[in-house]
């Protein structure tokens, strides 16, 4: 049975409500990096607050903001555009802040409401039906306005008991985020090892300065190799010593000129074409998009991470026939052909297809296929290029298109980087190792977040007992 909770008027129990404004020149007024941070709607997702593409501003500029200054846990809500009704609580680390004039503050009296358990509240599925509802009435774009946010009514338990609620969903979020973060750190490992190997070839560069030291070149490529001194390389077992000596001797002692400037010598300059191909997807027709949740999900460029990778949001759920050729396989390697963000935040950007879930993904026409011609390079290889400095530059640089960036199979396949051969293969199976870690940190996500949504509307509604449920 439902609790006999109160509902009541937001407004009521706020001690701000309200949006900012964009700076006196904006956008060209921006900082990449600065003391106060100013948040704008790109930031706000239900699931959390996202730093990508986070801006900063001068004194001068928050000044005339200061009627909008972010405390911490206050509510944030997206008011406007495509972006309406999605909400978070507002980060003590990027403090301090304020926000543009698509995002509002709401700021309950802490005496009244947690903030956790509000923020809880405005992304259940049944409140952001309703506030997706008002926001498109009566507009020519979706937007909550002051008095809509001030005169919602809203379920007001006793706060002790919004307090237990929302510190149970918390529990979740923090596993989720923990698992979340791992996987960033796990991530970030194998980053940095392809730019040590690929881009900067630490190993070779090692290797010539201790030759002109007088120093073993091999030991000097293995500590290179590993990030351990070379006193240290001594404590590992012998099978350890065996496999950093095996890729030591991948890595020649000496650089020699190319079109892309020094490279390993014996490393051969290719474009992309040579190993591969990007194969476009398959037009799905809208009128078998389904709003219901199906088996079948076709994946586009809303299911990449900003920086590559994959993720499960903005799910497009299918119902229609599906040409067998346009089914894609677990870990299959996609990049982005179309963005629809000005900064081409994806455009290019890789993910490999996850292996968490029972779902048939399927390869619409916005994202490319990247099929080997053969087996001398691998997926995982391939990944971590496809999100290299200069890859990237190439592919934003050489993008057609205004409001929606474009970029085609051939100027990927045109971009051209220095191979070795078995290093590449090395390298994926040392990658291959830690997206294990990785695909069981994502399937534990899943499972939490099922688990999280089925019981935010139970314990909002107080159809379950606070204390009936324990996160698991």
């Amino acid at each position: 049975m439902s609790a006999d909770w109160p509902i009541v008027r937001l407004g009521d129990y706020c001690l701000k409500v309200g949006s900012g404004a964009t700076p006196r020149g904006g956008a060209s007024v921006y900082l990449d990096e600065g003391e106060i941070c100013l948040i704008r709607s790109q930031n706000i997702y239900n699931d959390g607050f996202k730093s990508n593409g986070l801006v900063y501003i001068t004194e001068d500029s928050a000044e005339k903001l200061k009627n909008v200054v972010i405390e911490k846990n206050d509510v944030l809500l997206n008011i406007t555009g495509d972006s309406v009704a999605r909400v978070c609580l507002a980060k003590e680390e990027y403090l301090p802040a304020r926000v543009n004039q698509h995002v509002s503050i709401i700021r309950p009296d802490p005496k009244e409401f947690d903030a956790r358990y509000l923020r809880y509240l405005l992304t259940s599925p049944a409140m952001q039906k309703f506030l997706l509802t008002i926001a498109a009435v009566g507009a020519t774009r979706n937007a909550l306005t002051k008095n809509m946010i001030e005169t919602l009514e809203v379920s007001k338990p006793p706060l002790v008991i919004q307090e237990a609620i929302a510190a149970h969903l918390e529990t979740l979020d923090d596993k989720i985020e923990l698992n979340r973060q791992a996987n960033q750190t796990l991530e970030n490992i194998a980053q940095a090892i392809f730019k040590s190997w690929f881009v900067d070839f630490d190993p070779t560069r090692a290797k010539i300065v201790a030759i002109q030291n007088g120093q073993d070149p091999e030991h000097a490529a293995m500590a290179a190799i590993s990030g351990k001194t070379i006193e240290a390389l001594n404590q590992l077992s012998s099978e350890q010593q065996k496999s950093l000596k095996s890729t030591a001797a991948l890595f020649p002692d000496t650089l020699v000129d190319s079109e892309l400037g020094k490279i390993p010598d014996g490393w051969d300059v290719k474009p992309l074409s040579y190993y591969l191909d990007v194969n476009h997807g398959y037009a799905f027709k809208g009128e078998y998009f389904s709003d219901k949740p199906t088996d079948n999900i076709l994946l586009t460029p809303g299911n990449f991470k900003v920086g590559g990778g994959f993720k499960f949001d903005k799910l497009k759920y299918y119902d229609g026939p599906i040409p067998e050729r346009y089914i894609l396989d677990r870990n299959d390697l996609l990049v982005t052909m179309t963005d629809l963000s000005k900064q081409a935040d994806t455009l290019g950007f890789p993910a490999l297809v996850s292996e968490v879930g029972n779902f048939t993904f399927l390869h619409n026409q916005r994202l490319g296929k990247v099929v080997s011609k053969s087996e001398d390079l691998k997926k995982y290889f391939l990944y971590f290029l496809f999100k290299s400095h200069r890859y990237r530059g190439e592919i934003v640089g050489g993008a057609t298109g205004t409001t929606v960036k474009h970029t085609a199979p051939k100027k990927i396949l045109a971009f051209t980087h220095p191979f070795q051969g078995e290093l590449e293969d090395v390298f994926d199976n040392f990658s291959c190792s830690i997206y294990s870690n990785i695909e069981s940190n994502m399937n534990n996500n899943e499972t939490l977040i099922q688990l999280r949504d089925t019981l935010l509307p139970k314990l909002l509604s107080g159809e379950l007992d606070i204390d009936s449920e324990e996160p698991t």
